[in-house]
């Protein structure tokens, strides 16, 4: 089986013999909130019943929190579980998507033999999204965008989605905002197209990245009643454990938690592209919590024998092998990385 995402520290232990430090999924440094993970195990207590299918009291609490009706939100096991329901709820015939971006989007558009278009992005404009974008969606049934955009962790300004959002509505195309990074950017208020959600807007999120959840798989989407409703049917039903919705609802109180979690990024991040920039690397300046960055010496070899793992993006479209993304993480961690790569670029 080929693996398109990071985070394989399985097969990280079984060739190198240990556990990884891993850098290749970007999820908290901090690790599960306390109060997620009493919830989970008090939660185990009921395991032998079945969870409520509808997460009844999770899309309650997560409508409240939105201003939205239950009825506008919808529960998954991770957002590529909503990405797969949005696409078999829709069958899409033309797809328009960014290229670098999250592998998903196209797997799941593969399964109904859409027509999908790509939009490079280029990386002498640090793969930022151009206005060229807005000219290619007339025709397109579905468009995917990430924001920040995976692996490139590029922003796309709010103006500039509203744009595309407005063409959309013209030509009457779903437009899907993947926004399961926001929570980790500097100001996701500023950024969040949640204001502007209508029949022509679906919006992902996840408890996976913020909450340090990527075991447990719980994302949501924010979107019109009747898309949402067709989503639910578009495949099997309990995708969300007891365990999964205990934590969600258990996640959604730890504003404490979050506040730390951004206050680290916002440290880091920084220090972390400073570091890479000196030691000679193409670094892309990141909006969240990962850096992509190109090396001129493959890396995955002498990182994993220091006991490191990177997230490869080589099978990317329109990134080589040379292209590595780099979680932040703490202080002491984000030093083991920048002394490692240091190690291995001296030694060629």
């Amino acid at each position: 089986m080929t693996l398109t995402h990071g985070g394989d520290w399985a097969g990280f232990a079984e060739t190198y013999g240990q556990a990884p430090l891993d850098f290749s999924a970007s999820i908290s440094p901090l690790g599960v909130p306390e109060g997620v993970r009493r919830a989970m195990e008090a939660a185990i207590a009921r395991s032998d019943r079945y969870p409520d299918p509808l997460c009844r009291e999770l899309r309650a609490a997560i409508s409240a929190r939105e201003g939205l009706s239950p009825e506008m939100v919808l529960c998954g096991g991770g957002a590529a579980d909503l990405i797969f329901r949005a696409v078999l709820a829709r069958k899409p015939r033309r797809a328009l998507i960014t290229a670098p971006v999250f592998h998903e989007y196209e797997a799941a558009l593969e399964l109904t033999n859409c027509d999908i278009r790509r939009h490079a992005l280029r990386a002498e404009d640090n793969f930022d999204l151009d206005r060229g974008f807005l000219e290619r969606i007339p025709g397109a049934d579905m468009v995917f965008l990430c924001q920040p955009n995976n692996p490139t962790c590029r922003a796309v300004p709010l103006p500039l989605l509203a744009e595309v959002l407005e063409k959309c509505r013209e030509a009457g195309t779903l437009l899907v905002v993947d926004e399961c990074f926001l929570e980790l950017m500097d100001d996701p208020p500023a950024l969040t197209m949640s204001c502007f959600l209508d029949g022509n807007l679906l919006i992902l999120r996840s408890f996976t990245k913020i909450y340090a959840l990527a075991g447990v798989r719980l994302g949501y989407c924010l979107g019109n009643s009747d898309l949402i409703e067709a989503m639910a049917a578009a495949g099997p039903p309990w995708t969300v454990s007891s365990l999964a919705q205990a934590a969600g609802l258990a996640a959604l109180g730890e504003g404490d938690y979050v506040r730390r979690v951004r206050e680290l990024i916002q440290t880091e991040r920084p220090r972390l592209e400073k570091a890479l920039t000196e030691l000679g690397l193409r670094v892309i300046p990141g909006a969240a919590n990962f850096l992509l960055f190109r090396s001129p010496i493959s890396l995955e070899k002498p990182l994993g024998e220091r006991g490191i793992l990177l997230r490869n993006c080589g099978n990317y479209r329109g990134l080589d092998p040379l292209w590595y993304r780099a979680a932040v993480r703490t202080q002491a961690e984000n030093d083991q990385l920048i002394t490692a790569i240091k190690e291995a670029l001296s030694h060629g």
